[in-house]
């Protein structure tokens, strides 16, 4: 008698909620992108934002630049409520090394915060799902992930923060089609920061054990049209 015909193929599984297992996925992907720029988008070129305390955009800091750019921010990091969950604070230097391996990633843009003329924020843009990042949540393709400062403390307190994380993810909406999800993770410990994003339309995911902090994984999706 003829043999049996072969066991269809079974179909590939799909994971929940359509994300991507980056245990498996993450070399694939760095691998297609390899080829793209640099940055993750063309920061430098998006629009200024409206907001209610006033035009609010972001410029790229240049590492070259010592003298304005690097000073500015090792003036920040300095600050004791920032160095307590940034980690470093110290010599200038520290500052320069850290903004040009944000640079020399591929995937991340640092930038100030400009709000009606004045750099007065620092926010780093990352493509966070090709990031280490991603070893430690289900990605999707092109998510992005924010981290931020307030630089001087009379910014601080005042609903600013919950304002500007919102002009970002806004922005990063409006100008990267391809991403869906803006994320962070700040450090579960840092109240206001949680608080900052829950208040500008993010929601808590999970808490993530991360090799330098307990973080709370902060999520908003792309508004639906």
């Amino acid at each position: 008698m003829p043999p049996d015909p072969p066991a269809p193929a079974r179909p590939p599984e799909l994971l929940p909620d359509d994300t991507i297992d980056f245990g498996v996925g993450l070399a694939r992907l760095l691998r297609e992108e390899a080829a793209r720029p640099a940055a993750p988008y063309p920061v430098a070129g998006w629009p200024s934002a409206e907001t209610p305390a006033g035009p609010f955009r972001l410029e790229p800091v240049d590492p070259g630049d010592a003298r304005r750019d690097v000073a500015l921010l090792h003036r920040w990091m300095n600050d004791p409520a920032v160095a307590a969950f940034w980690k470093l604070d110290g010599p200038v230097e520290v500052t320069a090394r850290h903004v040009r391996a944000q640079c020399g990633t591929g995937h991340s843009v640092p930038c100030f915060g400009v709000l009606g003329g004045v750099r007065m924020s620092y926010f780093e843009l990352y493509r966070a799902d090709l990031d280490p990042l991603a070893r430690h949540y289900r990605a999707r393709p092109y998510d992005t992930g924010v981290h931020l400062l307030v630089g001087d403390g009379a910014d601080r307190g005042r609903g600013l923060g919950s304002l500007l994380i919102r002009a970002v993810s806004d922005l990063v909406f409006d100008n990267a089609p391809p991403c869906a999800r803006v994320l962070a993770e700040p450090d579960v410990h840092n109240v206001p920061s949680v608080a900052a994003f829950l208040n500008a339309g993010f929601h808590f995911r999970a808490e993530l054990a991360l090799p330098d902090k307990r973080a709370a994984l902060m999520v908003r999706e792309r508004p639906l049209s």
